[in-house]
C-alpha cells in the first residue's frame, strides 16, 4: 500500500503542469474559433459574434460539458454530460489541442463534431473563455 501511494504521488508531480494561460492572446486566438462557436451572455448580449455550428460558449468553464440547452453534440461529450462532468480551463486547453484523444483519455467515446485541433495557444483561449464564467 505505501509503494502504491509513493508512485501515486511521484506521477502526480510527474503529470505536465499548466501554465496559467494569457486572456489576451486567447482572444487572438479565439478568430480561429468563431468560425463555429460564439459567446453570447444569458441576457442575449453578444460578446462574439460567431457560427452556429458548436454551442455558445459564454460560462463554459464551470459548466457541465454537452449541457447547452438546444445543441445537439457527439456522443462523446454526451457521454460526459451523464457523468456530469464540468470544464475547468485546463480540460478546455487540453480538448482543444485534440477533441477525440481528450475524449478517449478521459473513457468516454471518442465521438466528436469537433474537427478542429488548435495545437497552440489552447490554454490562452481557456484563460479567455473563464473571463466569461464565474467559475475560475
Amino acid at each position: 500500500m505505501n509503494k502504491f501511494l509513493t508512485a501515486a504521488a511521484f506521477m502526480a508531480l510527474a503529470a505536465p503542469a499548466f501554465a496559467e494561460g494569457d486572456a489576451a492572446e486567447g482572444e487572438k486566438e479565439f478568430r480561429k474559433c468563431k468560425a463555429c462557436h460564439m459567446i453570447v451572455a444569458d441576457d442575449g448580449t453578444e460578446i462574439v459574434k460567431g457560427g452556429r455550428t458548436g454551442p455558445n460558449l459564454h460560462g463554459i468553464v464551470g459548466r457541465v460539458a454537452g449541457s447547452v440547452e438546444g445543441f445537439r453534440y457527439g456522443n462523446g461529450l454526451e457521454a460526459a454530460a451523464e457523468d456530469e462532468f464540468v470544464w475547468t480551463a485546463e480540460a478546455i486547453a487540453e480538448y482543444v489541442a485534440d477533441p477525440r484523444a481528450w475524449l478517449d483519455a478521459q473513457g468516454y467515446p471518442n465521438q466528436s463534431k469537433m474537427t478542429f485541433k488548435l495545437r497552440r495557444g489552447g490554454e490562452d483561449v481557456a484563460a479567455y473563455l473563464a473571463t466569461f464564467s464565474d467559475a475560475e
